[in-house]
């Protein structure tokens, strides 16, 4: 583990690359939460504040993330896994790379909305098309009487530019404090979906829910030609990610 310059401890980052990974070894006992300061919490090991992979501070907005991101350092064993540490990486991105990008986040997430997965629906199998109609449906509609988002669909590929008016609405829907952004804009690349995004960040539906409606296409794959293990894992791993950002709501709640 390395340290800043003033001898601070660094939060695990995810290495480059797809190789194996050398994992720093665990150098502290102790996990805790400490004042930061205007209304900031801060983790720290043995009584020494922790920094980011950029080096700032890390301090939350409560303390029940706090304790939520001290429980991640405490369940380390002999090494420090960072793929175990889903919220510390999602706090680390909201310091070190949110906090000074908002607009362009932001950006990012409305660009989902112009393209969003659930406007475009398969023809064919009719298990897909169903399935579509299930899980996309109600979003569909829940956007349109909560907001007056109304969005335009297509079959297949075929591109379709949304309302202007639609787009200015989600942009509004947007967070306006860096760690619920970060954990937006992390539920819409992994689940493809602005819309999906927003559900969850509101309650609408659950990580679980949510996961489901992202994976439609997935889910009747599995039901016609089974299942892949590694394809598998690699979902399960996104999944707690998709999982901890949906949680951080609940956390920043608390």
């Amino acid at each position: 583990m390395s340290e800043g310059q003033d001898g601070a401890p660094l939060a695990p980052g995810l290495p480059p690359g797809s190789g194996e990974r050398k994992l720093p070894k665990r150098f502290y006992t102790q996990a805790g939460v400490g004042e930061a300061g205007e209304g900031l919490y801060r983790i720290e090991l043995d009584g020494r504040p922790v920094r980011t992979p950029g080096r700032n501070l890390v301090a939350v907005p409560n303390r029940v993330l706090a304790e939520a991101l001290v429980e991640e350092w405490q369940a380390q064993g002999a090494v420090i896994d960072p793929l175990t540490m889903p919220l510390t990486r999602l706090a680390n991105s909201a310091i070190d790379g949110v906090a000074g990008a908002m607009e362009a986040v932001g950006g990012e997430v409305v660009r989902y909305a112009g393209s969003d997965l659930l406007c475009y629906r398969a023809d064919a199998p009719d298990q897909l098309v169903a399935l579509h109609a299930e899980l996309w449906d109600p979003l569909l509609d829940w956007a349109r009487e909560s907001f007056g988002a109304v969005f335009v669909l297509s079959e297949g590929v075929m591109h379709v530019e949304q309302p202007p008016r639609t787009l200015e609405i989600v942009a509004g829907l947007l967070p306006d404090e860096p760690f619920r952004l970060a954990a937006l804009n992390l539920l819409t690349t992994l689940g493809g979906s602005a819309l999906i995004a927003l559900a969850v960040a509101r309650g609408r539906l659950s990580a679980e829910e949510g996961w489901r409606a992202a994976h439609a296409d997935e889910e009747v794959q599995e039901r016609l030609w089974g299942t892949d293990a590694e394809a598998l894992a690699r979902r399960a791993a996104r999944f707690r990610d998709f999982e901890a950002a949906a949680r951080l709501f609940t956390l920043l709640d608390g």
